[in-house]
């Protein structure tokens, strides 16, 4: 009984069989059935969507869900490292503290609430409009124009490369907005 538990105590064992203490005979049992994050989980390379840049990534996932997300030492732009934007990219999914619902403050109010996302999408979609209507220039002084002069677009550090594209064709020729930018430019 004594031997035992003598047994499970790793600086016994080091003593016991003269060991150097830098291998198997100093882990704890608890520490030998440790397995990485990554363990048994397929991989897929993918690309930061941080900046246009274009680090490599390699997104490890089991089970249909995310379990890690770390540089691509393949990727001959990045060679495996990510800024710290890159880098906490799997918080972007999975932080505690991530907002999953759509928060509204009406005017005037003092709270937030909660509201349903298809809500606050059509509450977005008649300002959207309202204000093109409103504010839409189809010619000035003889020259056609057909601008929106009240809506401008200014996008995130978050957005690609190519969901930047979209973006402005969507705002300069769907919608005629001429005010449209990019913070990852910067």
């Amino acid at each position: 009984m004594l031997r035992n538990l003598l047994d499970r105590w790793p600086a016994y064992r080091q003593l016991r069989d003269g060991l150097p203490g830098t291998g198997r005979e100093a882990m704890s049992r608890r520490t030998l059935a440790l397995r990485p994050k990554n363990d048994g989980a397929e991989v897929a390379r993918s690309v930061c969507p941080y900046c246009g840049v274009g680090c490599g990534q390699l997104v490890f996932h089991r089970d249909g869900r995310i379990v890690n997300i770390e540089g691509d030492p393949q990727s001959p732009i990045s060679e495996g490292h990510l800024c710290p934007k890159g880098a906490a990219s799997y918080q972007l999914l999975h932080h505690p503290g991530r907002l999953t619902h759509v928060k509204y403050r009406a005017p005037r109010a003092t709270e937030w609430t909660e509201i349903p996302l298809e809500r606050a999408m059509d509450m977005i979609a008649d300002r959207v409009w309202e204000t093109r209507e409103r504010t839409f220039v189809e010619a000035r002084d003889g020259s056609v124009l057909m601008q929106c002069t009240g809506i401008a677009h200014l996008g995130g550090a978050t957005l690609d490369n190519e969901e930047n594209y979209l973006f402005k064709k969507l705002w300069t020729a769907g919608l005629g907005i001429t005010r449209v930018s990019n913070q990852a430019r910067i």
